[in-house]
């Protein structure tokens, strides 16, 4: 049981700081404002929901699926980077839209529902960074037989679980963050968190450009 812990843990502290739940909150907030709070509540439920099964699948099968395409980490990383790139530069472009906001709400929920998975869960809250590290750990975790690889099982489930509902809490109650800055500084939040988001981009090609350097 000390052994399912110290792997729960790992896998918490390593994924949390990259996928980053309270950075991406006012990304998520900028990026869904012409839904209702029910919406949005809605919505922070499936990425929470897409997350976890993301998460999951890296750490149990993410290495047996790219040994079997034949791909490398350091694609994915390099690959995974432009998408975030592209991500941050179309939001720090984004210029304010209100006189659209009339039809963008006639659109309902469903046009905002066809963002939960692109791109409000992948790349925005699970990243290339996020799946590179999850593959990594599962391919590194111990996978002894018998009972304990059930406990390894539960270990990364319990772990994904915890990321997942961590980001559910940060964007459930993304408005009301929101609303006790106010729109200023949401709008310079959003900025600034979309910049970052073009620096990790380009963070994360450099590593996979790296890598593939070394291998040469």
């Amino acid at each position: 049981m000390a052994q399912v812990i110290r792997q729960i843990v790992l896998i918490v502290t390593a994924l949390f700081p990259i996928v980053n739940p309270v950075g991406s909150a006012p990304i998520f907030l900028s990026m869904t404002r012409e839904g209702s709070p029910a919406e949005r509540r809605t919505l922070s439920w499936k990425v929470a929901m897409n997350s976890f099964f993301l998460l999951l699948g890296s750490l149990l099968i993410g290495s047996h699926i790219l040994s079997f395409f034949g791909i490398s980490l350091p694609i994915v990383q390099v690959g995974g980077g432009l998408l975030v790139i592209s991500g941050g530069w179309a939001m720090l472009k984004h210029e304010d839209e209100e006189d659209r906001k009339g039809i963008e709400r006639t659109a309902g929920a469903g046009r905002l529902l066809r963002k939960a998975f692109y791109p409000l869960t992948l790349p925005l809250t699970v990243g290339p960074g996020s799946i590179a590290t999850a593959i990594t750990l599962g391919a590194n975790a111990p996978h002894p037989g018998g009972g304990r690889l059930a406990l390894g099982l539960i270990a990364a489930v319990i772990g994904a679980l915890v990321i997942s509902l961590s980001v559910f809490l940060c964007y459930v109650f993304a408005e009301r963050t929101g609303k006790l800055l106010g729109p200023t500084a949401m709008s310079v939040a959003m900025r600034l968190s979309a910049f970052l988001l073009i620096c990790i981009g380009l963070q994360i090609v450099w590593n996979g450009i790296s890598a593939l350097i070394r291998t040469l």
